[in-house]
């Protein structure tokens, strides 16, 4: 009875997301609600509901605070320069743009931001592709390989989701996973590079040679737009204090010193009250980033009440018992190296509500009773699953803004990047096992 209530929880979550029907949190809250009234459960509905929002209340406000935090800082413009420096030395080298593409797209979603990331780095980049004669395609691939690899960080999209759903920190999941993410990331700049090369090839320019055609294209793009502006109008010193204050806040991420959602809390106020000293902007400020952190933050809520019912009620226990009984012995044993290897495939498939919120509880909970690890597969869904592989979905409206503003078509974008994306999740579900942040 219970299986069959799980199970049929589950699919219709994942109907209305997938299908459309409904927005996400009415779909997380009102389809476990009746599930658990059909179940017979009747008052507990709520105290199961409640259990599971406050279980996910400290990731709810890490993702709230972390959006609100890395908005400010980018509106203040501590990543200008960066990105003016990259565009400044590239010159006019396929290889050294193709590289500088990587770095930018990389700074520029430390906001976690797929939109913001493909704003900030397709309109810098492609003139200068443009004046080379490079393929745009070259450029959206680039960018979606650095983008989807850094969207593990703990106030992404999917780390957040992951951690909502099998109830676990962010630092969990994350911390295990750094040395796959940096091994990700190294593996972005080579192929970076190796898109590069290939493009210097197709372009007929000798190794040692750049293509012609640029003529000044690179003062002209630094002399124009908000990449350009490196201060924005604002002090040398103010910059070094932003830098400073993100530095301090990235270190007390990762020490866990103290509770990560007061770190992002903490660090924001300082953050509006420096940059932005008059109240009036300050609420400017927070409403222009308040819409998409609080999209989030009741994503994750409604999160919390299907989690809650699902467990407290024993439906996913029980849905996972009877998924041990059939799954393979073999499968069960090497799951998380399973899921690390369909992850990013699989996000052509789900769109990320649908999985983290609907797929991963299950398969988390079949390891677990098969006496794997319910947080190493959460782990290895990060390795791929709305990360690589978000940026060539056509689950998630980012991509079409990615080949909308380069001007590319969207099956020519993903026969150009899944190769290479899945190639990073292969790299990165590899060191993961080798550090031991997923087991065999």
């Amino acid at each position: 009875m219970l299986t069959w209530l799980g199970l049929a929880t589950i699919a219709g979550v994942l109907v209305l997301i997938l299908g459309r029907v409904t927005s996400v949190l009415v779909a997380l809250t009102l389809v476990p609600v009746v599930a658990g009234l059909a179940g017979g459960f009747g008052s507990q509905v709520g105290v199961f509901a409640m259990e599971g929002i406050a279980s996910v209340a400290p990731v709810a406000a890490l993702l709230a605070f972390a959006v609100v935090y890395f908005g400010v800082m980018n509106d203040a413009g501590l990543f200008d320069p960066a990105i003016a420096a990259v565009i400044r030395v590239v010159g006019r080298n396929p290889v050294r743009i193709a590289l500088g593409t990587a770095a930018i797209a990389t700074i520029a979603h430390l906001d976690g931001a797929g939109a913001s990331t493909f704003m900030v780095t397709v309109p810098a980049m492609l003139p200068l592709y443009r004046q080379v004669g490079m393929s745009p395609l070259a450029l959206t691939a680039i960018v979606a390989l650095a983008a989807g690899t850094m969207n593990m960080l703990p106030w992404g999209g999917p780390t957040s989701r992951a951690a909502a759903s099998l109830q676990v920190s962010t630092a969990d999941l994350f911390v295990p996973a750094i040395p796959a993410l940096l091994a990700g990331m190294a593996t972005v700049f080579l192929l970076a590079a190796r898109i590069g090369r290939l493009e210097r090839i197709r372009l007929g320019a000798p190794e040692d040679e750049s293509p012609p055609g640029l003529d000044g294209g690179v003062a002209a793009l630094q002399s124009s737009g908000d990449v350009a502006a490196v201060a924005r109008g604002r002090s040398r010193s103010l910059w070094f204090f932003n830098a400073t204050l993100t530095a301090v806040t990235l270190v007390a991420l990762f020490v866990e010193a103290v509770p990560l959602a007061f770190v992002f809390l903490a660090a924001s106020a300082v953050a509006l009250l420096v940059n932005y000293p008059d109240a009036r902007t300050q609420q400017e400020r927070l409403g222009a980033h308040g819409t998409a952190a609080m999209l989030m933050v009741t994503t994750v809520l409604a999160a919390g009440v299907l989690t809650g019912i699902l467990t407290k009620s024993g439906m996913l226990g029980s849905l996972a018992a009877d998924l041990v009984h059939v799954m393979p012995s073999g499968v069960l044993r090497h799951l998380p190296v399973v899921m690390g290897l369909a992850s990013m495939p699989l996000s052509l498939a789900f769109d990320p509500d649908s999985f983290y919120f609907g797929l991963l509880p299950v398969v988390a909970q079949a390891s677990e009773a098969a006496g794997g690890s319910a947080v190493e597969v959460g782990r290895a869904a990060l390795l791929g699953q709305m990360t690589t592989g978000f940026p060539v979905s056509p689950l998630t409206p980012a991509t079409f803004l990615l080949i909308g503003l380069a001007g590319v078509d969207l099956a020519d974008h993903q026969r150009t990047t899944i190769p290479y994306a899945f190639a990073v999740t292969v790299v990165m579900t590899a060191v993961a096992v080798a550090t031991g942040a997923i087991g065999l």
